[in-house]
C-alpha cells in the first residue's frame, strides 16, 4: 500500500470513528412560538379549525442530517380550543378526547426518510384516548439555523399528516336529515414548531 493510499484510508477511517461516534444535539420545543393545529369537515360544507393550546417535546439529530432526528411530542388533551366554549367542552367529554381518562396526545417517531418530492417523510407513533397507531407526516424543513435576539439558535419545521378519527374511538356523530353526517372522519393535523437548540 502506497503512503497516498494509507493516508486516505487512514483518514477516511477516522471520518467514519468520528461520526459513528457523534453525540446528538437537543433541540427543545418552544411552545410559545409553536402550535399543534387541526381541521375537520362540519356538515359537509365547511371546516372547523382548532388547536391545543399547550404543547411540549424535543428533537434529538445527530450534525446535520435530519433523518438521524428522532422526535418526541405531547399535548394536553384539555387544551383544545376551537373558539365555542360548548364545543370545547363537548370535545372534552367522554364523546370525543375523553381527557379525564386520558389527558394526553403523543407523537412518538421511529425513523425519517428522503421522500420522493425531496422532502422528507417522518414515521412515527401517534397516541389519542389511549390508542396508538403509526402514521407518516409530511415535513417541510428543517429551516436554516438562525440566532434570535437573545442568543438562542432557532429551526423551524412543520409535520402533517391526515388520520381518520373513528381509528382512534373518536366514533360521536349525528345523522343529517339531508344525508350524511354531522361531523366528519378525516382530521388533517399540522404540527408546526420552534425548536431551541440546547446549551
Amino acid at each position: 500500500m502506497s503512503r497516498r493510499t494509507f493516508a486516505a484510508t487512514t483518514i477516511g477511517l477516522a471520518l467514519a470513528a468520528g461520526a459513528a461516534g457523534a453525540q446528538p444535539v437537543k433541540w427543545a420545543i418552544d411552545a410559545s412560538h409553536s402550535s399543534a393545529t387541526f381541521g375537520v369537515r362540519h356538515m359537509m360544507v365547511t371546516t372547523v379549525r382548532g388547536q391545543f393550546n399547550v404543547l411540549s417535546g424535543s428533537v434529538e439529530v445527530v450534525g446535520n442530517d435530519p433523518t438521524t432526528a428522532k422526535v418526541s411530542v405531547t399535548i394536553d388533551a384539555a387544551s383544545i380550543d376551537t373558539r365555542d366554549a360548548k364545543r370545547d367542552e363537548h370535545l372534552r367529554s367522554a364523546d370525543f378526547f375523553d381527557v379525564a381518562k386520558f389527558p394526553t396526545l403523543t407523537f412518538v417517531s421511529k425513523k425519517v426518510e428522503r421522500a420522493a418530492n425531496g422532502k422528507l417523510a417522518m414515521t412515527g407513533d401517534l397516541t389519542i384516548r389511549g390508542v396508538t397507531r403509526e402514521v407518516v407526516l409530511d415535513l417541510e424543513g428543517p429551516t436554516a439555523e438562525v440566532k434570535d435576539p437573545w442568543g438562542n439558535s432557532r429551526v423551524g419545521l412543520i409535520g402533517t399528516t391526515t388520520i381518520n378519527r373513528k381509528d382512534y374511538g373518536l366514533t360521536w356523530n349525528k345523522a343529517l336529515e339531508t344525508g350524511g353526517l354531522l361531523v366528519g372522519e378525516d382530521v388533517t393535523i399540522t404540527i408546526d414548531v420552534s425548536l431551541v437548540k440546547g446549551k
